[in-house]
């Protein structure tokens, strides 16, 4: 899964990787120096390859070079930081 490339949309406030023809999203708003991600998603045909993980994780890269804190609303981001101890430092959970 190394050629998943993902790309951002900081418009709409999305990370995504298009994978055999389906789009899977991480949606996130900005609000007061966090961003709050709302929403994981991966079509379950192409689902248990780690997509959503590594949707999560740059998200969660990108919000610490740019200095935010992170909500993880969603339950799967918030399982993802749960496990992922090294994010720590810029998690606030709700």
């Amino acid at each position: 899964m190394d050629d998943i490339q993902i790309t951002q949309d900081t418009r709409i406030g999305r990370f995504q990787a298009v994978v055999e023809g389906h789009a899977c999203v991480l949606d996130y708003a900005l609000s007061g120096g966090r961003m709050v991600i709302r929403h994981t998603g991966v079509p379950t045909a192409v689902g248990g390859r780690g997509i959503a993980a590594r949707l999560v994780r740059a998200a969660m890269d990108w919000a610490r070079a740019e200095g935010l804190r992170v909500v993880p609303q969603c339950s799967y981001a918030a399982d993802f930081v749960a496990r992922h101890r090294d994010y720590d430092d810029i998690v606030e959970l709700a």
